[in-house]
């Protein structure tokens, strides 16, 4: 996590470039940070999340859901926003700790860990999806698909996703027959034949269904 100087970013001309869909802040003049999660759906790897706080006057036109965008428009954001953010963080939960917990309140570690990992608490959070566990005594709001609707969302999604595909880049050098730089964990047919071929890593998530039941037996 970095605190960087504030840049000024100049953009487009107004006449060739479109309003910004996403919404810069929900309570105007407040210290608010977006929090997203991502490889919840995996079958290996952690889980991530990330946190950011952006300026109040922060736009980039191509700026959305990290899902909505190729890995290189997340490689160009992700340098953007960690240069210009006011602060950002990004943490992790283990496989072990998927399995321990479930990866729901894995998912919310990650976020609180990345929350604090902040340089300054924020006042206000705003969450991807529609459950949250309270991070201390800082108010949050839910928010349903919020990695399209608001910026510091959108911004967090990208380092969430960025940083874990960069984790799963390095995964796969030290276990190469699953094909984890291509499919990143989740559950393909090609993850899923290499499982049935060479069973399971440290990386996987022993808690998932990784085969169909009759076959996820012989895997322990």
């Amino acid at each position: 996590m970095r605190t960087p100087h504030r840049e000024t970013l100049i953009f487009a001309e107004h006449n060739h470039c479109h309003m910004p869909a996403l919404l810069p802040f929900y309570h105007p003049g407040r210290f608010e940070a977006g929090c997203d999660e991502a490889g919840r759906g995996c079958l290996a790897g952690p889980v991530f999340a990330a946190a950011v706080i952006l300026p109040a006057d922060f736009f980039d036109p191509l700026l959305d859901d990290s899902k909505q965008l190729s890995e290189k428009q997340r490689d160009q954001l992700r340098g953007l926003i960690e240069r210009v953010a006011l602060c950002w963080a990004v943490a992790q939960a283990s496989p072990e700790e998927i399995d321990c917990i479930n990866i729901l309140q894995a998912s919310y570690l990650a976020m609180h860990r990345a929350l604090d990992g902040l340089a300054q608490r924020p006042e206000f959070i705003l969450i991807d999806g529609n459950r949250f566990r309270a991070y201390a005594a800082v108010p949050h709001l839910c928010v349903v698909k919020g990695d399209g609707k608001y910026a510091a969302i959108a911004a967090a999604s990208i380092l969430a996703k960025t940083h874990r595909d960069a984790e799963m880049y390095r995964l796969a050098v030290q276990f190469p027959q699953y094909d984890w730089d291509a499919n990143k964990g989740y559950p393909t047919l090609a993850h899923r034949e290499a499982i049935r071929r060479h069973g399971l890593t440290p990386q996987h998530r022993r808690s998932f269904r990784q085969l169909p039941q009759g076959e996820q037996m012989r895997l322990f």
